[in-house]
């Protein structure tokens, strides 16, 4: 499995909070610089690396005075504005030092739930790839809310690799890896070289929140790799505070946690589904619709008990099971005053219902995937 890192063409590096400001003390310039010099030196191997930093909002933080990480949205976005300035600076002036060029890559949810602009990104960022450039990229923090926030660049960093189908995911943190338990609570937890990315188990042992600096935590970096997985993208854990970590992961060398996709990776419109973060409806459906689902059929009205939400012909909606557990999602062939209508009756009434038919289907199973 570290053989096929070895072999990896395009990589996603994304690089905590902790790294980047020395533990919230202000932009760690010597982490900075030698960081971009591991990248330099992939890059002259022949691999394009995208970069996903974290450090925006602690770097504000530290530049305004604030020891703690805020709740209120105007102030975390007040924090990312004033820190955003000198994080790029300080990439920007490094990387042309080692002879690269570097853009600046500002996401929001909305960039990537709409087809187009989820289109436009991958695009943009395939042609600064082909020209050579590093992307450095971070959540558009100053003008997120909370509908729209990824809430932590490990799923950023996930979402970047499904859009660009990397090879890898490579996370730097503060920790060695993805241990047993928490190091710092059980002295004898033991690092776990490595594990299926869809293996449930490994959530238990990731626990916890993060720091008062940054925002996830080893749970974030874990579901982080299961959504890479999709793409059939391995993820790394691997310690940013090693010596040449990065280079040593990047080369297939035993360090950190490898959780690898053993899944076959999902076609390119499932795949942008699964990354959706917010859905625009819900459909609720009886057992036998599930049951249908299940077995790779699609979602017919009369299977539907209910409908949540105000969304168009083509939105992307949540299908949820008589228990309310999300078990689907995928594009409505119906708006939702339309579903609601439809909702409970066969195919054969839809036309009378509705005076006119657009599909059998309320979703058809070539745009739904199931979870």
């Amino acid at each position: 499995m570290r053989r096929r890192i070895a072999d990896a063409k395009r990589l996603v590096v994304k690089v905590g909070s902790a790294l980047v400001t020395n533990d919230g003390r202000g932009l760690d310039r010597d982490f900075i610089a030698d960081c971009a010099r591991q990248i330099a030196a992939l890059h002259a191997e022949g691999r394009q690396i995208l970069l996903v930093s974290s450090g925006a909002i602690a770097a504000g933080m530290q530049r305004l005075g604030w020891t703690v990480r805020p709740h209120a949205m105007h102030d975390l976005q007040a924090a990312a504005a004033v820190g955003q300035m000198g994080l790029a600076q300080a990439y920007e002036s490094t990387f042309l030092g080692l002879g690269l060029k570097a853009a600046q890559i500002l996401l929001t949810h909305e960039d990537l739930a709409d087809r187009t602009r989820y289109l436009n990104a991958r695009s943009t960022l395939n042609t600064l790839l082909e020209l050579g450039v590093v992307p450095i990229i971070n959540e558009n923090d100053t003008v997120v809310t909370d509908e729209i926030k990824f809430g932590d660049n490990d799923t950023l960093g996930a979402l970047v690799a499904n859009l660009v189908e990397a090879d890898a995911l490579i996370i730097l943190t503060d920790q060695a890896g993805l241990y047993s338990a928490d190091p710092r609570r059980v002295p004898d937890a033991t690092l776990i070289s490595e594990g299926r990315a869809d293996d449930r188990n490994l959530e238990a042992m990731a626990g916890g929140a993060g720091s008062s600096i940054s925002k996830g935590g080893m749970i974030t970096k874990v579901r982080a790799a299961q959504r890479a997985a999709r793409s059939g993208a391995h993820t790394l854990i691997v310690s940013g505070r090693f010596v040449d970590s990065l280079v040593a992961a990047a080369q297939g060398r035993e360090t950190g946690t490898l959780l690898y996709a053993a899944a076959t990776p999902l076609a390119a419109r499932k795949q942008w589904l699964a990354d959706h973060l917010q859905m625009s409806g819900s459909l609720s459906l009886d057992a036998g619709a599930v049951k249908a689902l299940r077995s790779g059929r699609s979602l017919l009205p009369i299977g539907v008990r209910g409908v949540g939400g105000d969304f168009r012909r083509g939105s992307a909606v949540a299908c949820l099971s008589p228990e309310g557990q999300e078990v689907a999602r995928g594009l409505a062939s119906y708006s939702s005053s339309e579903a609601r209508r439809i909702a409970g009756h066969g195919t054969q009434e839809i036309e009378s219902l509705l005076g006119y038919i657009d599909g059998d289907e309320l979703i058809h199973r070539d745009n739904l995937i199931l979870l």
